[in-house]
């Protein structure tokens, strides 16, 4: 009977796994591991408790370091959305040609040496250049170098004055550019005037700087010596002037004690932080443009190289911004592949080793009683396997409930003479044998 019954047992048991080992594939394939926590029974084993308290320290650490990574880039992030103020080089090059003068008129004859007004040929004139570019930082790597910004961009309003004899040009003597929305960035401009007497030029320009200048008014600029900065930066540097100074009161916090100085912008003995700003603005001033002066004499050969200005600008860091969005966004790529494949196989080895602590904890038990754990062990598959071929939601129960539908079931060998045994022993029962 026993030979006959590994059949049915052997088919139920062999269904079940069967099916239980595809929806775990099919599961895995859904999803993957990714507990990465000890089980408990090595979290309280005496025996692993150093080595698991080194992991947990790991792990409380590399929250720490997700979080701080974490902020960082949301900072980072932050930064990108506003202006990162730099100081770069502004060289402003002043050049100028001549056409039609009496010296270069030398030497030709006749009409070729006459002006003619009909194609302004030999007609004396000059033409004034002003271009600008902002250095390179030096020692830049190559990678980190972005397309220059155009001159004109840097420029909000221009003004050129011609100091010329007003009854010879009484026309064309100031020259006015003023930067629109939509217009074309440009590397430089041109005036082109006719004449021939030696012409003083100023040129007025008002930069476009990045935070917007401001110029202190000095009795505010005396206090906090600085004498131009944006506005940000002003109010920065009365805040500094308060705290090293002790002006903020003990008990409302809020609240500024002027002292002689500050008491004239104050206009009052106390001021309320958000009260700063405001009392800032009065005191703010347009910045004062930048001059040049040149002077083109037509009657002699203009300069082989260019006159140059230096001038200091106040600027986006668009380098630094190009580097911290590669940190963002490029870095940032790379870094999560490689840490979600770490983590991954973390997982796994955490996975093994609950695995290979289950086979320990087995082992052992079998060593330690091997009669009582087989006795126990083998009630235990006998209560699965009663599960597996009980009525019931399990999909072993799908399987015993599909085959008693068929009556082949009833057929086979080892039914007749299970039914002959059971009828037997209930028969011996009865009579008390």
């Amino acid at each position: 009977m026993q030979e006959a019954q590994k059949p049915a047992a052997k088919y139920a048991l062999f269904s079940s796994y069967a099916s239980h080992t595809l929806s775990q594939d099919a599961d895995a394939r859904k999803r993957k591991i990714t507990d990465r926590n000890l089980p408990n029974a090595l979290l309280q084993s005496p025996e692993f408790a150093e080595d698991s308290a080194m992991y947990r320290d790991l792990l409380q650490m590399e929250r720490k370091l997700d979080w701080t990574m974490t902020r960082k880039r949301v900072e980072v992030h932050d930064a990108l959305q506003r202006i990162i103020p730099a100081t770069r080089t502004l060289r402003v090059f002043l050049s100028h040609t001549v056409s039609g003068q009496a010296w270069q008129r030398e030497g030709l004859e006749g009409d070729a040496a006459k002006p003619n007004l009909e194609t302004g040929e030999n007609i004396p004139a000059w033409q004034l250049r002003i271009d600008g570019r902002v250095l390179e930082i030096p020692n830049q790597r190559a990678k980190d170098r972005v397309p220059p910004r155009k001159f004109s961009t840097l420029i909000k309003h221009m003004v050129v004055e011609l100091d010329r004899d007003t009854n010879l040009y009484p026309e064309g003597n100031i020259v006015e550019w003023l930067r629109a929305p939509n217009q074309p960035a440009l590397d430089g401009f041109t005036i082109r005037r006719k004449g021939d007497t030696p012409t003083k030029i100023r040129i007025v320009m008002h930069l476009d700087q990045q935070p917007e200048q401001y110029k202190l008014h000095p009795d505010l600029a005396n206090i906090l010596g600085i004498k131009e900065d944006s506005r940000t930066g002003v109010i920065q540097a009365l805040w500094n002037y308060i705290k090293i100074n002790n002006l903020q009161d003990k008990v409302d916090r809020r609240v500024v004690r002027a002292d002689a100085r500050l008491r004239p912008i104050f206009n009052a003995d106390t001021a309320y932080f958000q009260h700063l700003p405001e009392l800032v603005n009065r005191y703010l001033l347009p910045p004062d443009p930048i001059i040049l002066h040149y002077t083109i004499n037509p009657s002699v050969p203009p300069p082989e190289k260019p006159s140059a200005w230096d001038v200091e600008v106040k600027v986006d860091d668009s380098s630094l911004k190009s580097r911290m969005q590669h940190v963002v966004v490029s870095m940032a790529q790379d870094s999560a592949r490689d840490l979600t494949k770490l983590d991954e196989e973390i997982a796994l080895h955490i996975q093994s080793l609950h695995n290979a602590h289950m086979k320990r904890t087995f082992l052992r038990a079998f060593a330690d009683d091997p009669r009582a754990f087989i006795q126990t062990w083998l009630e235990s598959q006998s209560r699965d396997l009663e599960s597996i071929l009980a009525s019931g939601p399990s999909e072993g129960a799908t399987v015993r409930q599909e085959d008693l539908r068929r009556s082949e079931f009833f057929r086979l060998p080892w039914v007749e003479e299970a039914v002959a045994i059971q009828e037997g022993m209930r028969l011996a029962a009865k009579a008390g044998l």
